[in-house]
């Protein structure tokens, strides 16, 4: 049987770690588009803080997060990035 990190790397062509680094961007940044604060996406992204939240999307982006957030290429879809609603209402 193969390790979890060759069928990830086979599968996606990553490793597990930058999968994951790129799902919690994906989530960080499109947070950020809906008016939500950098202090708050980091904190609540799983980002150490709010430094570290800016030098992933730097890295990832080439731009601030503040940048991201207004970028043209990042629309934000209202149905998938809807807000939780509570069960009784």
């Amino acid at each position: 049987m193969e390790p979890k990190t060759a069928v990830v790397r086979g599968q996606l062509g990553l490793s597990p770690k930058r999968a994951a680094q790129l799902v919690r961007f994906d989530h960080a940044v499109h947070r950020l588009a809906a008016g939500e604060s950098p202090a708050a996406v980091a904190a609540d992204s799983g980002y150490v803080d709010q430094s570290h939240l800016h030098h992933e999307v730097k890295a990832f982006a080439g731009v601030t997060p503040a940048a991201a957030a207004n970028a043209p290429w990042l629309a934000v879809d209202e149905v998938a990035w809807s807000r939780p609603h509570c069960a009784n209402g």
